[in-house]
């Protein structure tokens, strides 16, 4: 199924998951490794961001990371960016639930997307950005056929430190390989 692994479905992110993408969204933990601004948002702001930038644009595409077994909503993948004259988007991923990280959800629910984005949406190329800081989250990148493009040098502020932000992609022809040898 499409949209299903072992132990993840992923789901169209709807109004109702505001409240909670919310709480994710406002958590430091959370956006620590994810989010340039590390900021706090009010719930007006939040509600915007997924009406106008999440449901209702034609670049972006959204959805909730389920787990089957406990039907417990742990995170968001989204296609942003999207771009289909020229076949490419960029891609996001937050496990806001805490307990789901380094337990492998977010390499499960990272393959369901690219499988949407080429063989569904056939997309020649997603990238990703990622904090140099984040190495756990590069590995699994790099392991999953991503490429380092470059890096804005110091362009994030986190912890008392200067750091790079890594660009890397994936182009459709390279993902299909990766599988074939899977």
């Amino acid at each position: 199924m499409l949209f299903e692994s072992a132990r993840v479905t992923l789901r169209k992110m709807t109004k109702d998951d505001t409240e909670l993408y919310h709480r994710w969204r406002n958590d430091v933990k959370v956006m620590h490794s994810t989010s340039p601004s590390l900021d706090v948002y009010p719930l007006k702001a939040t509600e915007d961001f997924v009406e106008y930038v999440i449901l209702k644009s034609d670049t972006s595409k959204g959805y909730i990371m389920v787990d089957k077994k406990s039907e417990t909503s742990i995170g968001i993948v989204s296609l942003i960016n999207l771009d289909y004259k020229n076949q490419n988007a960029e891609c996001i991923i937050d496990i806001g639930e805490k307990e789901y990280w380094g337990k492998g959800y977010g390499a499960e629910g990272m393959k369901l997307l690219l499988d949407y984005a080429f063989y569904e949406l056939n997309l020649h190329r997603v990238s990703l950005r990622v904090f140099s800081f984040n190495e756990r989250a590069i590995h699994l990148y790099k392991k999953m056929g991503f490429e380092l493009e470059g890096k804005s040098r110091q362009m994030l502020f986190r912890d008392g430190k200067w750091h790079d932000i890594i660009h890397m992609g994936i182009l459709q022809e390279e993902y299909f390989m990766k599988k074939e040898t899977e």
